[in-house]
């Protein structure tokens, strides 16, 4: 079944838009391909899909060699804010973009309902 990336794009502008502290968001297929984008006018969109890619596998690397099982998410702090990459599905991965006021406990929260609703639309 084709992915609607019409209809995610839809939800990651909404996401974006209607969250506090969201700079960005992207969906992106474990080989770095973007599969919807809502990023800063700033960033390349493949630069930021591959980076995501290789971010997740060098994670699934580390995850199996310190044998901590299946990486659910990575988070990197700098001090100009967050991105957290997350697993949605066997198909996909979100990278959110957040600043540095963000609290982390509400943008976890956040970024699992925004997982959740993703994880439908991916079926």
């Amino acid at each position: 079944m084709p992915i609607n990336a019409g209809k995610i794009e839809s939800i990651l502008q909404n996401f974006v838009s209607g969250t506090n502290d969201i700079q960005g968001a992207t969906l992106v297929s474990p080989d770095g391909l973007s599969l919807a984008t809502v990023l800063p006018s700033n960033m390349d969109d493949e630069k930021v899909s591959a980076m995501s890619a290789a971010m997740l596998s060098l994670g699934e690397r580390i995850g199996s060699e310190l044998s901590r099982g299946s990486i659910d998410r990575i988070f990197v702090e700098g001090d100009k804010g967050y991105g957290v990459l997350t697993n949605c599905g066997d198909d996909a991965v979100l990278l959110v973009l957040a600043s540095q006021s963000a609290k982390q406990g509400l943008l976890m929260l956040e970024i699992k309902r925004l997982t959740e609703e993703l994880k439908l639309v991916l079926m």
